[in-house]
């Protein structure tokens, strides 16, 4: 039986602003660890491998409902309050593509209490939304007739599967490759996607985001009926994301928990998100749990990263807020006169390592990407051993 050995108070100048130390239960804690502190290993030479869904037999498949075919109004629920205009359309009509719902907003056909609306304006409970009759793109030519340009975009998607079924993917997104289109973007995920649709039309649809340096996981909802389960395992928080990120120094306490508000500031090259006070305009609350996983010495550390909330850039944010910035960050890496060692890439090295969320159809899907091929490199190099224990599997949900 271990004996856990009472550690002397840490100086509060040593602890980073933001972050606090979280314990479980002695239960929780015990696979975790071994005595002296270091995280066990994985018994297996190799990580876990994601387990394959097999569906239940005679399921009943509910549909999304229909797109309105003229205008309508409707009511901001609780559950959406805080949610983009943008996002909103895309859970309440999981049908929409992306393309046609900037095109309504530009336009101003949508409007929330009345007035014109920006596609990233924040909603608020009880507001009444005006919504034009919406309509699905129309159906692309069949698979077969895809000309070779789109037959490589379908080759690349495919290659990036991670797991499949009749109503999800997910995909293993490369690093530099955008998931939605932009200025200056003239290739992403979302587009490549068109060639995709299925013979009645519907295209694989976004459930949530990537930053576009951010390589790794990435769920794709294939049908409308599982768009809108999806979606909703979002908004409720039942979706379950573990990031790894290699960081500058050894953020002291070794498991911590970030709590922030965080606020989006624009200027006219870039825009970022700032640690803002509550009651601020724009501000939403983030939480983030980290784990040292592995150091190498005390320049790097390998950090696995659990997100509570999805705020923009909550991740990498939140590490460059208790000084220890994601190596490659070119927005929020602030440590000045900091070498990279030698061989170490200075591309952002942030992975969406796994993700576990609730079947559309009952049962879980969990995958995992391996790492990519610059921060495989980084690992090689600094001695870092990608099959350690991860000890944020014993974090909190909350």
């Amino acid at each position: 039986m271990s004996r856990r050995v009472k550690k002397p108070l840490r100086p509060a100048g040593d602890r980073p602003k933001g972050a606090r130390p979280y314990r479980g239960s002695q239960a929780e804690r015990a696979p975790a660890h071994r005595p002296g502190g270091k995280p066990a290993r994985f018994a297996a030479s190799a990580p876990r491998a994601p387990k394959p869904f097999v569906p239940e037999p005679e399921i009943v498949v509910v549909e999304a409902p229909p797109l309105p075919t003229k205008v309508q109004t409707v009511v901001v629920t609780a559950d959406e309050t805080n949610m983009r205009v943008d996002r909103f359309l895309e859970a309440r009509f999981p049908g929409l593509s992306f393309s046609h719902i900037q095109r309504i907003v530009r336009k101003g056909e949508l409007r929330v209490n009345g007035k014109r609306a920006d596609s990233k304006d924040r909603l608020e409970e009880g507001q009444s939304v005006r919504i034009p009759p919406l309509k699905l793109d129309a159906p692309k030519a069949a698979p077969g007739s895809l000309s070779e340009a789109a037959q490589k975009t379908l080759q690349a998607l495919k290659d990036m599967i991670l797991f499949e079924d009749a109503d999800v993917m997910v995909l293993n997104k490369p690093q530099g490759l955008a998931v939605q289109g932009g200025s200056g973007i003239t290739r992403n995920i979302d587009d490549m996607l068109e060639v995709m649709r299925d013979p009645k039309g519907q295209k694989p649809r976004l459930v949530h985001r990537l930053d576009k340096e951010t390589a790794g996981c990435l769920l794709i909802a294939k049908t409308r009926f599982a768009a809108t389960a999806l979606t909703g395992s979002f908004r409720h928080r039942s979706a379950r994301k573990i990031y790894w990120a290699l960081v500058a120094g050894v953020p002291k306490p070794k498991q911590g928990r970030i709590s922030t508000y965080l606020a989006k500031e624009e200027s006219e090259d870039d825009t970022i998100m700032r640690i803002a006070k509550h009651g601020d305009e724009g501000a939403s609350h983030a939480v983030t749990y980290y784990a040292v996983v592995e150091t190498s010495a005390t320049k790097l550390a390998w950090v696995s990263l659990k997100p509570v909330t999805g705020r923009t850039h909550q991740l990498r944010a939140h590490m460059a807020h208790i000084d220890h910035a994601i190596v490659g960050d070119p927005k929020y890496f602030n440590k000045e006169n900091w070498q990279l060692p030698g061989g170490i890439s200075n591309r952002l090295h942030l992975l969406a390592r796994r993700i576990v969320i609730p079947h559309p159809r009952g049962g879980v899907i969990d995958a995992s990407a391996p790492l990519p091929p610059h921060m495989l490199q980084s690992w090689n190099l600094l001695g870092l051993e990608a099959e350690r224990f991860d000890p944020i599997e014993n974090a909190p949900e909350e």
